[in-house]
């Protein structure tokens, strides 16, 4: 069975999950866009309206400057990047998701992984960063940095990009300026596999 296979077989089983009440209230799941490849993975928090209409992630504002993001470095979700996210269900409100959501979501995720074995994975926001470290460090003390993640890839944690709208400071050690240091280093070990 083919990488792609496994990871419909996976999608179907999501689309019938009624493991938690977000089940109920999704228009869609939001199961992954970009590339199914071992090499770079991105983890995002949860679905939000647009996310959550589409059934696709980073599909919003932040989607558009992940986007950006990613083509500083000569990356695209067409060519170099999986993207999913710890939930598959948008929260009501686009409310942080709840514990019981995240575990009820897990094996959806876990499967991803474990079909992809992905070399490099972004935690991309707190939930993301929460959901895959056991960790109540907040995302500003751990991005940038490497941490050992499973089937012996290396975890990085990064600001989401929506945070990165609300700051709109480039000027050495703001948000953004952070975040074009970590997409560099990640340039950097991605070229090397």
């Amino acid at each position: 069975m083919s990488v792609e296979e496994e990871l419909k077989e996976v999608k179907d089983l999501c689309e019938q999950c009624q493991n938690c009440p977000l089940g109920a209230t999704r228009t869609n799941i939001v199961f992954s866009a970009g590339v199914p490849n071992s090499k770079l993975m991105l983890i995002g928090e949860a679905p939000g309206y647009y996310e959550d209409q589409q059934g696709e992630p980073f599909v919003g504002k932040a989607g558009q400057l992940l986007d950006k993001i990613f083509a500083s470095v000569g990356l695209s979700r067409q060519e170099n990047v999986y993207i999913c996210n710890t939930l598959k269900c948008r929260p009501p409100n686009n409310r942080d998701p709840l514990p019981e959501e995240k575990e009820a979501c897990r094996a959806f995720l876990d499967a991803q992984l474990e079909i992809l074995k992905p070399r490099i994975i972004l935690l991309c926001g707190k939930v993301a960063l929460t959901s895959m470290l056991n960790t109540t460090s907040g995302i500003t003390k751990v991005r940038g940095k490497w941490f050992e993640g499973p089937y012996g890839s290396r975890m990085m944690p990064i600001y989401h990009p929506s945070y990165l709208l609300r700051n709109d400071s480039t000027e050495k050690g703001s948000p953004k300026w952070q975040m074009w240091q970590d997409i560099k280093e990640v340039k950097r070990v991605y070229d090397e596999l």
